[in-house]
Order: C-alpha cells, then structure tokens, then sequence
C-alpha cells in the first residue's frame, strides 16, 4: 500500500512542477523514479522514455503507466496515471480564470521567461544521464549521429526516426 501512495506523490510532484511541456517532466520524473525512490536505474529509465517516446500520446501519462506497472503492476499503473492527471486537471480548472485575467501580465510573463532556462538544463542534464548509459557501441553512435542530421539538417519528422531507430534495433541488436 505504501508503495502506491508513494507512485502517486511522486507523479503528483513531477506533474505539477513540470513546466514546459511534455519534455519537462523527464527529469522530475527521473528525479523521483531513480533518485529518491530507487524504482528503476537509469538503463531503465532511458527504456521508458524510448518506449513513452515509441508510443502515441503524451510522456507524462506513458512514462507513469511504465514506472506504475513496474513497481505495482495494474494499480500501480492506475495510481501514477491518477497522480499525473486528476490534480493537475483539477488546478488547471479552478485557476482557468485566473490565469485567463492575468495571461498578459508583466510579472506572469515574467515568471515564465525566467523558468526556461531552467527547464532547459533539466532536460539537458536527464538527457546526459540517459545518454551516458545509452552510447554503448558504435551503433548506438551512428544512430545519434545520423538521428542529429535528419532532425536538424533534413527536417524528418521524430516518428519516423523512432520508427526506423525500432526497426534497426530488431535487426541489428536481437
């Protein structure tokens, strides 16, 4: 029991301090998962965002159905989903108004401006943690290389690139 109320704190911390988008809950996830709770190493983690990344719909809610049946099978699945959900919706909807009145006020955007940056060190410094474990031999090189290029010379779509990346992966890693 305790460790299902423990699933639901920590998505419940990681979903409502993650500013930024899908991305940003990464490294509270991380965080929480591997760094406080000792639920998965870091190996594992990396496997989650790659499979939460394979699969359509948003990070946050596939990364608490990978940690929650880790750790507690279907409920745990249930309760981390509950945990990144529920009050997160809840204060979107009771503060809906507020933040409508306010969404041009100087110290709003303010606050926003400010938290940026630091949402980008914390993906920075996730990405580093899983990249240390995820670089283990010359393919997993040329697929960072060659995934670098298309992203940024090429502009090919990231769906395409997990998808060949999975597909590369069944020939070449079995």
């Amino acid at each position: 029991m305790q460790s299902l109320w423990d699933l639901f704190v920590a998505f419940f911390r990681a979903a409502n301090l993650a500013f930024g988008g899908g991305p940003a809950i990464i490294p509270l996830v991380q965080n929480e998962v591997v760094n406080h709770y000792h639920w998965l190493s870091i190996s594992q983690m990396a496997d989650g965002i790659a499979i939460s990344s394979a699969l359509p719909g948003p990070i946050a809610t596939l990364l608490a159905g990978f940690v929650g049946y880790h750790v507690s099978g279907w409920f745990g699945v249930l309760v981390a989903l509950l945990g990144t959900v529920v009050p997160t919706t809840l204060i979107v909807i009771l503060l809906s108004n507020i933040l409508m009145k306010h969404i041009n006020s100087p110290s709003l955007k303010g606050m926003l401006k400010a938290v940026r940056p630091v949402v980008v060190v914390l993906i920075a410094k996730a990405s580093l943690d899983m990249g240390i474990n995820s670089f283990l031999n010359i393919y997993t090189w040329t697929i960072a290389v060659i995934t670098a290029i298309a992203v940024i010379k090429y502009k090919i779509h990231p769906a395409f690139l997990i998808m060949f990346s999975m597909v590369f992966g069944l020939v070449v890693f079995r």
